[in-house]
């Protein structure tokens, strides 16, 4: 189709700051970056030949489709599903729009075709959009901001359209958008009534749409939704102010509070808003809360949320292992936020926290084939649970009633490689370590490729090839805060990197550098809790690189739960081989089995059972646990 809105040869990915945004680093184009294979490409590749057309399956199974159609006279029957079922749509739309920038996406699109079809005959002339309202409950369109969802549907219809515009320069999915944000801007912007969806995702979607078509409008009021957070204006509810993040002025925010995404997703649209306006209050309110979370209310997987009550962050360090709610949403949300985070500073501290939550928080919600999917992510799972409710179940499930989650998961892995590397005057950074292919045209200099070749995360080697000498500028290269001696080859020679911001510095000079081969030793480790983290005092958990493990029921002796492991507080570790499913294992050495006799629940000391029998223990990485058998897991082991 012709196109009427900006283009951009560069074609640029998810987030792309504008020219004058306050911004340390810059995103390659979204076709810069290639996944070749290897842990991140063979992920992407799983969810483009599984979690996508899974995913546009259960959008007719769930009703999700047929919730449309009723608009439009195409289906008869009632609304089925979660008010904002309209945004698993979008989330599927918008997944497809980035695989398109990389592979061949022909067979999906009839099903794009006919969604957008479907949904522009079911905008009103006014631009509405949301098949909960429009036939049933017209009367409270745009009235309850907070549980109605319609702003938060249309962040994500939105950041659909922009997907579809920027890897195709397709245009008629982000023009029904524009339509419906146009009509938001009219009834909530600068001359209109005061009020903030319930849940927010609407404030990043708003910046990325300027920043796409160029219109301020859109800037303006994703900043007027910033500033009117914390007046209250979502009214009462029995999760209070702050699960709704509108307890307090954003500026005035110390602490991460209430439910877990809404915060993540708010925190993402604020650290927008400051690389486009540059107001230090914002940023000191982001850190302060990005401590809060990472310091004090994350697990050891990168996992967000530990009330399922409220899907909510608790206290400073209430961190219970099988009751955390770990929301697969949550995690990707953090991921989305650190990235701005990182683009903004340059910091590696943020590049950390997307390894770590895509490694395991991230990656333990779904199966091996990318067709089932946990929505709450336990570090802890006991033998007995009760999994028959879908709010906690024991296995992945094909689909949710509330399936934000695995539509969610789609749309990143399909932009995965538009993480891995950015670039900053004429120097690259490489951030995320995997078999790739990566395009120069945007830093500049002699060489016009870099290849990757890795297998990370499993080992630790990273060797970098140019096709011409890489000349003028600098590659920094993420050094993880669990590496320790890593060493840098430069040129078939050993080099002395400088540190900076938590990057190693390879100066390229006049010379230019034609190969880098970095070694990051990939160790097997024990890992503490704080202290104050009473959930799992007197446990340890074990990791190998940026990947935690867990100890789960199909790799114990007959007999023996994942309740009965004991091991010593500082055990050996040894790697015990490769399996097809779960990858590499490690051996615990001098772990111990207790006896489950004793049916006293509060025993003296010395009521104790008989003496511990020794066992072999096998650890597996926590992503792949429930993917062989049913049964207990735990990541967090008590010691003897």
């Amino acid at each position: 189709m012709a196109s009427s809105l900006p283009t951009s040869p560069t074609r640029p990915g998810p987030v792309s700051p504008s020219a004058s945004a306050v911004s340390a680093l810059r995103p390659l184009p979204h076709s810069a970056v290639r996944l070749t294979g290897g842990f991140l490409g063979e992920w992407q590749d799983t969810n483009r030949s599984g979690t996508i057309p899974h995913a546009i399956q259960q959008l007719e199974e769930s009703q999700a489709l047929n919730n449309v159609r009723r608009i439009t006279g195409e289906h008869t029957g009632e609304f089925v599903g979660l008010q904002f079922a309209d945004s698993d749509i979008y989330k599927t739309l918008e997944a497809i729009g980035w695989e398109a920038g990389r592979s061949d996406i022909a067979e999906f699109l009839p099903f794009v075709d006919s969604t957008i079809d479907l949904l522009a005959r079911a905008q009103e002339s006014d631009g509405y959009l949301d098949s909960f309202y429009q036939l049933d409950k017209p009367e409270a369109k745009l009235v309850d901001l907070r549980w109605g969802h319609e702003m938060y549907c249309l962040g994500h219809l939105l950041q659909a359209g922009i997907a579809w515009k920027r890897t195709t320069d397709r245009e008629d999915l982000l023009e029904i958008g524009l339509r419906f944000a146009d009509l938001i801007v009219a009834r909530f912007g600068p001359d209109g009534a005061e009020g903030v969806c319930g849940h927010p995702e609407i404030e990043t979607a708003l910046i990325e749409t300027y920043r796409t078509v160029g219109d301020e409008k859109y800037l303006r009021l994703a900043e007027r939704f910033v500033d009117l957070r914390g007046k209250h204006l979502v009214g009462e509810d029995r999760f209070g102010y702050a699960y709704f993040q509108d307890h307090e002025p954003v500026r005035e925010v110390d602490a991460a509070t209430g439910h877990a995404v809404r915060q993540l997703y708010l925190a993402a649209g604020v650290t927008d808003l400051y690389a486009e306006t540059g107001d230090r209050t914002l940023w000191e309110a982001l850190e302060r809360i990005w401590t809060s979370v990472h310091e004090q209310k994350m697990y050891i997987s990168g996992g967000l949320g530990s009330r399922h009550r409220d899907e909510s962050f608790g206290d400073p360090y209430e961190l219970p292992p099988d009751r955390a709610y770990s929301e697969t949403c949550a995690a990707i949300a953090n991921f989305q936020w650190n990235w701005r985070m990182l683009l903004a500073s340059g910091q590696s501290r943020f590049a950390d926290e997307m390894e770590r939550g895509l490694y395991n928080a991230i990656a333990v919600s779904t199966t091996v084939d990318g067709c089932a999917f946990f929505y709450s992510n336990p570090l802890q799972l006991r033998s007995d649970h009760d999994g028959s409710d879908e709010d906690s179940p024991s296995r992945r499930l094909s689909w949710y009633t509330c399936a934000c989650c695995p539509p969610n998961l789609a749309r990143l892995v399909s932009s995965l490689d538009d993480y891995v590397a950015t670039t900053a005057g004429s120097d690259l950074q490489v951030h995320l370590y995997a078999d790739a292919t990566i395009a120069l045209d945007s830093v500049g200099g002699d060489a016009t490729s870099a290849t990757v070749d890795t297998a990370y995360p499993w080992d630790g080697a990273v060797g970098i090839t140019f096709d011409r000498p890489f000349t003028g500028g600098r590659v920094l290269l993420r050094m993880p805060t669990w590496a320790e001696d890593a060493t840098v080859v430069v040129n078939g020679e050993a080099y002395t990197a400088t540190s900076e911001d938590g990057y190693l510095v390879v100066d390229a000079g006049a010379e230019g550098v034609s190969s880098i081969a970095l070694t990051l030793p990939v160790r097997a480790t024990v890992r503490q809790p704080h202290p104050y983290v009473d959930a799992s005092r007197g446990c340890i958990a074990l990791t190998r690189g940026p990947v935690v493990y867990a100890v789960e029921q199909a790799d114990l002796p007959e007999g023996v739960t994942p309740e009965q492991v004991l091991v010593p507080a500082t055990p050996v570790l040894t790697e015990a081989g490769v399996d097809a499913v779960t990858g590499p294992r490690l051996r615990v050495a001098g772990a111990q089995a207790r006896t489950a006799e004793s049916r006293t629940l509060y025993a003296t000391p010395d009521a104790a059972s008989a003496r511990p029998a020794e066992i072999e223990l096998v650890a597996i990485p926590y992503y792949r646990w429930g993917n062989r058998s049913d049964g207990g897991m735990r990541v967090w082991l008590p010691t003897v």
